[in-house]
């Protein structure tokens, strides 16, 4: 196997000729007790960066197996090595050696959530760390020197700094891992205690800007503590208990006026979903894996999707068993956006009026009066809240400050004031049992089987131009698919780009598994199990190191709002 001496006399040789001539350093090159990989090498400076590879031996970097004994720790083990690197990095790279980038090295850097991703993976007994190289020029001419100098100096200072456990402080990387195992054990219990989430007494919830992630100072904001009359206690598997608010499953009702705290609630039980990091103030809120966020998206495009039990009887006699539309106003969107989270499986919903459709969540007895039923389509949210969760086992965790007429279906009602929960259900029955609204329930069919929906694979078309595949995230919430552009902005537990880019390739990836019989379900399954099976390193495309773990729900979300998909029913033709 080459050595690094060898890599630099080459680059000696070919200094201030054709950048392109950086394609001969392909290949692996020993350091040390690891190997280098240059897997993929840029065509000019302005292009996208080179991908590189650190093969570090398991038993050469020397982690205690305790730090990797489960998945959870190894997860947690994995993301705190990035971290590592990343911020090793900060440290010894010296930027700007040349044109354009020329110089940077760069690793796919996590956020306040512990995501699974493909940066750092354990494969036949190695770290494979994977991040990419700005290969320095001077125009379009090889920078030897600079280049030499990534190599043998840079990339040698970021590996030992990061990869070794000898040179990582132990206690934090076992706060970490300890953290993160705690929120998933958590987590893994909140179904049978028949619950749906729960927050830990002490928690800050408060998000330092709404831009930014990062806590609220602790000196700012009020810390989390249940009322006693939801309070539950978790043995944790590192550190004694937690106490805090259990959230039952069924209709929970968050209420309380403006700026005190109802959304923070919601959004902190939100990304409830992932794990937080030790400091985060959200390490021991915990949401049921399967809970999806829903709110209206006007002018989403939306495919095939019974939305009869919640609008039905539309004007000109429109087709609600198979809904479609370009253009989905408020109501149809919500409406369409909860039926594509239940055909997923969803147990739990996430709602908060100030992103859903007036229309769709209430209509109250006056409205009742002036427009009667046989003249409104939508039956509201409220009249089948309830059932979902007693005919589907579909909990709800609604926030509602402007419509007292939820009492009547809530199970649990909770009141924010100044952050701070307070239970009053009994108090909110007592005022739904008083003051009477003279309401109709308006919902009187029973939510209905839902029949599965089979793509066409030909409406699933990654080209664009001479390129069969042209697929990338533009932002968080956008990701060009082909032609099209698919608008996820309304896919609100999305936390990471490299969620976004892993989403978009493994819709590339569903491709393979669509045929005549395949449900959308089903396909979407198909590759949650493969790259459950084989890693997320299994997508395609050739910066493996870009992407972190995604759920099901949004990859079908991804694949609802692409605005070329064409499904059918079993009863239906071609």
């Amino acid at each position: 196997m080459k050595t690094l001496q060898d890599l630099a006399t080459y680059l000696k040789n070919i200094d201030g000729k054709s950048y392109r001539l950086y394609k001969e350093i392909t290949g692996r090159y020993s350091i040390d007790d690891y190997i280098l990989s240059v897997d993929h090498v840029q065509g000019d400076p302005f292009a996208a960066p080179s991908s590189v590879s650190i093969h570090m031996p398991m038993a050469a970097a020397d982690f205690p197996p305790e730090t990797y004994k489960s998945r959870s720790r190894e997860i947690a083990l994995r993301d705190y090595m990035i971290r590592s690197f990343d911020e090793a990095l900060s440290r010894h790279v010296h930027k700007n050696r040349g044109t354009g980038k020329s110089g940077e090295i760069s690793i796919d850097t996590p956020g306040q959530e512990i995501l699974e991703r493909s940066a750092i993976t354990i494969e036949d007994n190695q770290f494979i760390v994977r991040f990419t190289m700005a290969l320095p020029g001077f125009g379009r001419r090889v920078a030897a020197d600079n280049c030499i100098a990534m190599f043998t100096e840079d990339i040698p200072l970021i590996a030992a700094s990061s990869l070794y456990h000898k040179n990582l402080d132990a206690d934090t990387l076992t706060t970490h891992i300890e953290t993160s195992e705690n929120a998933d054990h958590l987590r893994g219990q909140l179904k049978s205690r028949g619950l749906a989430a729960f927050a830990a007494d002490g928690a800050i919830l408060p998000r330092l800007t709404g831009i930014d992630d990062h806590p609220l100072d602790r000196d700012r904001a009020v810390a989390f503590s249940s009322p006693e009359s939801v309070r539950v206690t978790f043995e944790l598997l590192n550190g004694g208990s937690v106490t805090g608010m259990g959230i039952p499953e069924g209709v929970t009702l968050i209420a309380g006026g403006g700026y005190h705290g109802k959304s923070t609630l919601l959004k902190a039980l939100e990304r409830g979903i992932y794990n937080h990091l030790p400091g985060d103030g959200r390490e021991l809120v915990v949401t049921r894996s399967d809970a999806v966020k829903i709110r209206g998206e006007e002018g989403r495009r939306v495919e095939s999707v019974c939305i009869t039990p919640f609008i039905s009887n539309l004007p000109g006699g429109g087709d609600t068993d198979s809904f479609k539309t370009d253009n989905a106003s408020g109501s149809t969107s919500q409406a369409a956006g909860i039926i594509e989270a239940v055909e997923m499986g969803a147990e739990v919903l996430l709602i908060d009026e100030d992103t859903s459709a007036t229309n769709f969540m209430i209509r109250d007895h006056r409205m009742q009066e002036l427009v009667a039923k046989d003249r409104e389509p939508i039956t509201p949210f409220i009249d089948r809240v309830s059932r979902l969760h007693t005919d589907m086992g579909i909990s709800t965790i609604l926030v509602m400050g402007g419509s007292g007429d939820y009492f009547d279906t809530a199970d649990l009602v909770i009141t924010m004031d100044h952050y701070l929960p307070s239970e009053v259900t009994a108090e909110a029955k007592d005022i739904a049992r008083r003051i009477v609204t003279n309401r109709i329930t308006e919902a009187v069919t029973p939510f209905p089987d839902l029949e599965p929906r089979m793509p066409d694979a030909s409406s699933i078309d990654p080209s664009r131009g001479q390129k069969k595949v042209k697929v990338a995230p533009r932002t968080l919430h956008t990701i060009s698919f082909g032609k099209h552009e698919i608008d996820l902005a309304a896919v609100e537990q999305l936390v990471h780009i490299s969620q976004t880019r892993a989403i978009g390739d493994a819709m590339v990836l569903a491709k393979n598994f669509i045929n005549d019989g395949a449900s959308l379900v089903e396909i979407i399954d198909l590759v949650m199990g493969e790259i459950d099976k084989r890693g997320l390193t299994i997508l395609p495309s050739y910066q493996k190191g870009f992407y972190a773990a995604f759920r099901k729900y949004e990859l079908a979300a991804a694949f609802n709002r692409l605005r070329s998909l064409r499904v059918r029913s079993p009863g239906q033709g071609r």
